[in-house]
């Protein structure tokens, strides 16, 4: 039986949110989205 984190969530555990919130921000990421949100976007394609 599985115990514990999977690797993909104890990897992005190291993640800065601040930092990539602040990247978002200063680039106007969120400007136009409505449902999938940058952290989202960025979860699937580097889980991909």
């Amino acid at each position: 039986m599985h115990q514990g984190k999977l690797v993909f969530l104890q990897l992005m555990a190291y993640l800065p949110l601040s930092t990539f919130r602040r990247c978002v921000v200063a680039h106007r990421g969120e400007q136009k989205v409505r449902d999938f949100s940058c952290l989202d976007q960025f979860f699937s394609m580097s889980f991909a």
